[in-house]
């Protein structure tokens, strides 16, 4: 099968061809999907599960994305609750060769039906996102009604997300981000922007949400309440709050969530953010450029 392959972690994104690998192998409770569309993150290239597997083997070279839509093309054994040529969208092993590819072999556990209704490309843009700000709102910050964020980056992938979900459950909202981002902010529902390079935040909030990390996500502690809780995915805080909770989560498969997920894109309160959809060949220079791009591989309709 045609697949993105990086087989030199020093080499970075120069690393990246398209070439053959093998057809996955479906373990117990895995199936094997087709893939119609793939998303991926930047910096998986410099994450430990692209290079080794669960018990810290060498696996290069891999094939990298954790994003996928397609179809079910094969059960493991004792593989049940999904069909073949079933619909299906969600988060891949991050220790297993990726969504990148015609064919990746997932745990069942990990996916999703996929409604006929919502297209491959835009499913495939949803789950690392989609479950990102979930989890990051509600099972980490648990977010409650009439409550106020602060959601750095708001105009990126998972933070245009975070922003539309919070929205959904009637919290006041501010958002961080780049100028150029205002416009788009304000379409998702943030009742506040503050561009961080020419303004300065000065209202206290229940939850901070942060993508960003660094100076930016420490510097905004100040502005938490007390028993607030400030989560970030960007990495482990290095400065505290002193009466509240800071959290740094990495992001896990979650078929319920996803099933919500997928009702929200149905009923259209929900749109995820993609910049720019691009064929497989295409995929190793989509790593060295900005914005959301998803990877279509099979035939995206249907």
């Amino acid at each position: 099968m045609r697949a993105v392959v990086v087989g030199d972690r020093e080499a970075g994104v120069d690393g990246l061809t398209v070439g053959e690998r093998p057809y996955p192998h479906a373990a117990e409770n895995d199936v094997v999907v087709r893939v119609h569309a793939a998303g991926f993150t930047r910096g998986e290239l410099d994450w430990p599960g692209t290079w080794t597997d669960r018990a810290g083997r060498d696996r290069a070279p891999s094939i990298p994305g954790h994003e996928v839509a397609g179809v079910v093309a094969e059960l493991g054994y004792g593989t049940t609750g999904l069909t073949v040529g079933q619909r299906v969208f969600g988060l891949t092993d991050w220790t297993r060769d990726g969504t990148l590819a015609e064919y990746v072999a997932v745990e069942a556990r990990n996916l999703a039906p996929l409604p006929a209704s919502i297209d491959y490309v835009t499913a495939a843009a949803l789950p690392i996102s989609g479950l990102t700000a979930w989890q990051g709102l509600f099972d980490h910050g648990r977010l409650q009604p009439g409550q106020s964020v602060l959601i750095h980056g708001a105009g990126g992938a998972v933070g245009s997300v975070a922003v539309q979900l919070a929205r959904e459950v009637g919290a006041h909202i501010i958002g961080t981000g780049r100028a150029a981002d205002r416009s788009r902010a304000a379409e998702l529902g943030v009742h506040q922007f503050i561009d961080l390079e020419n303004e300065d935040l000065d209202d206290e909030v229940d939850v901070i949400f942060d993508v960003i990390g660094g100076a930016v996500r420490d510097q905004s502690l100040q502005f938490l309440r007390s028993g607030g809780t400030l989560v970030t995915i960007a990495d482990p805080p290095t400065v505290h709050s002193q009466s509240g909770r800071d959290i740094f989560f990495v992001v896990e498969p979650n078929r319920p969530q996803l099933t919500e997920l997928a009702t929200r894109l149905q009923s259209g309160r929900l749109t995820p953010l993609i910049t720019t959809v691009a064929d497989l060949a295409e995929a190793p220079a989509a790593f060295a450029t900005r914005g959301r791009t998803i990877i279509t591989i099979a035939p995206t309709n249907g």
